[in-house]
């Protein structure tokens, strides 16, 4: 065994952005990852930077959302400074498209008790139909009208994952793969993470395992309330490009290809993808956008997305030296996780806004109803 200053569970977009966070401040860093065999939510995320309608009745999360978009700038400079990679980031605004009156009404309420929670610094526009029309082309006839924040963008989600890696190795850390961790320990001097395979010892431990921080949050003594949730996306043939803001359900990446995807299920730890759902998924997307009616999809994948009780992210810390990390948003929170919460893992300074997202909350108070959960996609 090989004792290092932190061992990170997990090598998918958190845990990954927390060990390229751990490596820039100069930490001594390993990564224990499944591998490709693992419930990877990664592999479901639909590449949004996504603020609006994030927060609602939590405010904390709200402003913690809006930290990360604020600081993407400053990952992507870094991430593309250390191994050349073009993430394609894009800020500039996102529409949350509504088909209904209801659907309206809902966004307008929800929008309003945000900006009201953040003291009014919580730029949106309501829009109308004929407004929408005049910002974004191509809007079919059934939608009824769309919010729009100039705080929304996107990104390449697997260039993401890929870019975090290659950085990591870059900068020294130890990124172990293929290995399903079985047993964690404390010891006198920290904690030992165990394997069918092998031993390694460390000062510190970070749960970064999305759904398999439950068990493992087991033996140190924590209740992880996380729980699987199944999204399902579609992926159109590549297009001219038509649309150049990402919207909450539909969005065009920067190869040109076509990402539909609006949906939450629980299916315990099926990941398969289902017809109905990926029809309705379609439907609404070809109602967005009736350009798409005539559109080969090529591919279609689900994946299962980590929820906790009440929708927001678990940022817990022992006193011993352990943390659990659990997000349903790791793309948006991916600069965050790198630029703030490393930073607040390895004690180099207490950050406050980091405290309302304990484990004791679930202690406190009944879960919020799913109503309050943050949005459709893993962002």
């Amino acid at each position: 065994m090989r004792d290092t200053d932190i061992t990170l569970i997990g090598g998918g977009l958190v845990g990954m952005a927390i060990a390229y966070g751990l490596s820039l401040i100069g930490r001594n860093v390993r990564v224990i990852d499944e591998g490709d065999n693992g419930l990877r939510a990664a592999r479901g995320n639909f590449g949004l930077l996504w603020v609006q309608g994030k927060g609602y009745q939590m405010s904390p999360y709200a402003q913690w959302t809006r930290d990360s978009v604020s600081l993407w700038p400053r990952l992507d400079a870094s991430l593309r400074q250390d191994t050349g990679i073009d993430l394609h980031l894009r800020q500039p605004g996102g529409f949350q498209l509504c088909l209904s009156a209801e659907e309206m009404a809902e966004e307008a309420h929800r929008l309003s008790w945000l900006r009201d929670a953040l003291e009014g610094d919580y730029p949106y526009d309501l829009l109308d139909a004929a407004q929408l029309r005049r910002r974004l082309p191509g809007i079919g006839p059934e939608v009824t009208g769309a919010s729009y924040s100039p705080m929304d963008g996107h990104v390449n989600p697997l260039k993401l994952l890929h870019a975090l890696h290659a950085a990591c190795r870059q900068r020294g850390v130890e990124v172990i793969g293929g290995q399903r961790v079985s047993t964690l320990e404390r010891t006198a001097s920290g904690f030992q993470v165990g394997s069918l395979s092998g031993q390694w010892a460390s000062r510190q431990v970070v749960l970064c395992a999305g759904l398999g921080n439950r068990a493992l949050g087991e033996q140190l003594g924590l209740n992880v309330p996380v729980v699987p949730n199944r999204g399902q996306i579609l992926v159109s043939e590549r297009l001219e490009p038509f649309l150049h803001y990402p919207t909450s359900n539909v969005r065009q990446t920067d190869e040109g290809t076509v990402q539909l995807g609006d949906s939450m299920e629980s299916t315990g730890l099926d990941d398969r993808t289902s017809a109905p759902v990926l029809a309705d998924i379609a439907r609404r997307g070809v109602a967005c956008f009736p350009r798409l009616a005539t559109v080969r999809m090529v591919r279609a994948w689900g994946a299962l997305r980590v929820l906790s009780a009440d929708g927001f992210p678990i940022y817990q810390a022992t006193d011993d030296g352990a943390f659990v990390v659990n997000c349903h948003s790791g793309v948006t929170l991916a600069a965050v996780h790198a630029l703030r919460l490393a930073p607040w893992i390895a004690g180099e300074f207490d950050d406050p806004a980091v405290q309302p997202f304990g484990l004791e909350r679930f202690h406190r108070k009944p879960a919020q109803p799913k109503a309050h959960i943050e949005a459709h996609h893993a962002h």
